[in-house]
This record gives C-alpha cells, structure tokens and sequence, in this order.
C-alpha cells in the first residue's frame, strides 16, 4: 500500500509542479519513448540475468506490494513454538520430538502456530537443526558455524531480486538518454520545417531524459532499496531461532534460551519480556 501511496506522490509532485508552472501535461505523454527506454531495459534484464535470477526476480515483485509479514505477534508465535519445543525436549528427551520434525504440519506442535507454519522457510530451517540435535554428536559450535553458512546463503539468494531490479533502475536514465538522441536524430532530419514544428520536436526529444531519470529515481530504484528492508527482515528470524536453539544446547533452560532469542529482534517488532511470557502462558492453555 505504501508503494501505491508513494508513486502517487511522485507524480503529484512532478506533473502537478510542471502544471502549476503553466506546462502543458499533454507534452509530456510519449508513448513511444516509454516504448524505447521499457522495451531496452527489458530486453537489457533479459541479457544480464540467468533464468534463476528472473525467476526470483519475478517472484518477488508481488510482494512489494504487500505490507510486512514481520509483525510483533509473528515473533511471538515463532518463540512461543521454540519454548514449546524445547520444554518437551528437556521434560521426555530429545527423541520425544522426532515425530514433531519429521511432519510439521501434522504436529500438535506445530499446528499451534498457523502463522509460523505458512512460513516454510523458517520451518524448515528450525526442524533441520532440531534434527541435527537429535541425531547428530554435533557440539555447538560446529551448528552454530552451519547455521551462518545457511543464514549467508539465504542472504545472498534474496539478495538477488534486490541486485536486478537495482541494475535495472541504474540503467533507465541510460536508455533515457538513448531515447532523446533518437528524437533529436529526428528533429535534425526535419530541419526543414517551420520553427514550431520544429520546437515540438525538440520538446518530445527531450520528454525522454526526463521519463529514463524519472522512472530510475522515482519508481524503480526505490523497489530495490525495499526489497533490501523485506530481505533484512526475513533474516531476523532465522537469527532468532538460530540463537535460541544455541542458547539450549549451551544447556540454558527453555525460558532463557527464548529469551536470547527475543534480544535479537529489532526494537519496532520486539515483544517485551511479560508480552512475551502472557503470550506462553496462553498457548499452554490452548
């Protein structure tokens, strides 16, 4: 929504200012430029990525749009299901939950917890590791060391889409560029005709700088920069069930290990210390 909320900005600032300076709005609606500075940098995303990257590309734009997933009852949720874990853990052994991380979705568990659950992502990674302190002598060091080498690896992936459409906004004011020469080529073989005429066409010429800087400025750069806000956010999780999990292998007891992973979360999402116990408090008595 906030998207929508700011491209309308921008045009209002932009056309409304060239309107209110007694500029005629009409002047500036050139399709084929748009046709030639969208269909280069299309075609220029097309040359430069692999499918992988369009693919992700694509994929994320969608949610762009949406507002954030990352919301303080999220959390609460991710770290009332860890405490949940880990109190069974500790009460009936490690091997109580071999049934819980082998079918998430078909676990008591789990089930509490619809909104962790659509993530699979997170879940995946937490019955992993779960999975991993079941079977494996591994200390916590070595599964700390494993988990950053994954948590790097979800950073880069996601950092893909972000990169494109990055490069894709450095590339407009370009094919901006690209545009205007081509209509000053047309204005220069039409020397011919009567001077307004002729001013007309230096007018359209020059609409095409101005919609490659306007479209990389105002509407596709910013894209990137929040697909980089999205992506931090994402990661916070997987840090906080990271440290969680660390925190009760270093044999802390369930109530603090949440705890550690409560201090990882960034301010504007953090539950304080009594949300977060009510919120433990509630799902036992579900």
């Amino acid at each position: 929504m906030l998207v929508i909320v700011g491209y309308l900005i921008v045009m209002g600032s932009v056309f409304g200012g060239f309107a209110l300076s007694g500029g005629h709005l009409a002047a500036l609606f050139q399709p084929l430029e748009l046709l030639m500075i969208g269909g280069a940098a299309l075609g220029a995303f097309f040359v430069g990525n692999n499918g992988k990257a369009i693919k992700a590309t694509l994929g994320a734009l969608p949610t762009l749009f949406k507002g954030s997933r990352y919301t303080k009852e999220l959390y609460m949720e991710l770290m009332s299901l860890l405490f949940d874990v880990l109190s069974k853990v500790r009460k009936e052994g490690l091997m109580s939950i071999e049934g819980d991380i082998d079918k998430p979705s078909d676990s008591p568990l789990f089930s509490k917890y619809p909104m962790v659950l659509e993530d699979h992502h997170i879940v995946e990674f937490m019955t992993d590791y779960l999975r991993l302190m079941v079977s494996g002598n591994m200390d916590a060091f070595q599964i700390e060391n494993l988990m950053d080498n994954e948590i790097d690896t979800h950073h880069q992936e996601g950092h893909v889409p972000a990169h494109c459409i990055a490069k894709l906004g450095d590339g407009l004011p370009a094919f901006g560029i690209v545009a205007a020469v081509m209509g000053v080529v047309h204005t220069m073989e039409s020397v011919g005709i009567p001077p307004s005429e002729l001013g007309m066409l230096i007018a359209h010429a020059l609409v095409g700088t101005f919609l490659g800087i306007l479209l990389a400025y105002g509407f596709v750069g910013p894209l990137a920069s929040l697909l980089e806000q999205k992506l931090e956010e994402s990661t916070k999780m997987f840090q906080c069930v990271k440290v969680t999990l660390l925190a009760s292998l270093n044999g802390y007891a369930p109530a603090l290990a949440v705890e550690f992973g409560r201090k990882v979360l960034y301010s504007t999402e953090r539950p304080s210390f009594s949300e977060l116990e009510d919120h433990i408090k509630k799902s036992k008595s579900k």
